[in-house]
């Protein structure tokens, strides 16, 4: 299991006092200098940044993600390498490898498991593969990329789980399954896009309200005319500066 810290009698899975940042993935540093030169800014209330190199850690170490990755690590940032499990599809075996390469070629702090299944069914699995992983990067932090609420057991797997990914159409009238008032928000993490500049401050309130501790919020859609991103997380919400100053001022993980 993954290991989380308590913190003045409650748990902390970030080591963070407030609402902060998850960076769910850039696009690669060469097409996205100013994004991955951003997280290393003094004071952003950052608790995790993901790397993914080529869909995972790629064949071979990359030169412009290492360097990525070694100046966030010199800024204190958390870094995550990104695996993706599926939805349960994808062999243990190639989950582990892949971990493997990010953790001796980009030193990762732990690992991002996006399209990770919700079901019951699939809580053996993803339990060992979270066990495995906790030794393969030495106790790193692991987030659980659900998206949406899963089964409450995957608490006990590992130090987030993502509750939501998706649109602001869906968000502003999502609701929090009852069984996570039982966890703190550091336990939680949301990732909204298409949230305009007008609607920022009716998302905090959803996050807050929902007990969401890590956000990502940004204004980009599923295709992007302006970056010709298909994921609208690869580049930065055209209100960055905006809602850095509205969450307020924080210390890098």
């Amino acid at each position: 299991m993954s290991h989380v810290t308590t913190v003045g009698g409650s748990l902390s899975a970030t080591g963070a006092a407030g609402l902060g940042f998850g960076i769910p993935g850039y696009a690669h540093p060469l097409l996205a200098p100013v994004e991955w030169a951003e997280l290393t800014r003094p004071g952003t209330p950052l608790h995790w940044a993901v790397l993914n190199v080529a869909d995972g850690p790629g064949t071979m170490p990359d030169p412009h993600c290492l360097e990525a990755a070694g100046r966030l690590r010199n800024a204190g940032v958390r870094v995550l390498g990104h695996l993706d499990l599926a939805y349960g599809a994808r062999s243990f075996g190639e989950i582990v490898s892949d971990a493997h390469d990010f953790h001796d070629w980009y030193r990762v702090d732990g690992f991002y498991l996006d399209r990770c299944p919700a079901e019951a069914s699939y809580l053996p699995d993803v339990r060992l593969t979270a066990a495995t992983l906790d030794t393969v990067a030495h106790r790193g932090h692991l987030v659980l990329g659900h998206g949406t609420h899963p089964h409450p057991g995957y608490a006990e797997i590992a130090d987030q789980l993502v509750t939501f990914r998706g649109p602001w159409t869906d968000y502003r009238w999502s609701q929090a399954a009852e069984w996570t008032a039982d966890h703190p928000p550091e336990r939680f993490a949301h990732l909204v896009h298409g949230v305009p500049r007008s609607h920022l401050d009716e998302a905090m309130r959803i996050a807050r309200w929902q007990g969401a501790g890590t956000i990502f919020f940004t204004d980009r859609s599923d295709h992007d005319d302006r970056t010709g991103q298909n994921s609208p997380f690869a580049a930065l919400p055209g209100y960055w500066d905006e809602i850095v100053s509205q969450i307020g001022p924080g210390v890098s993980e």
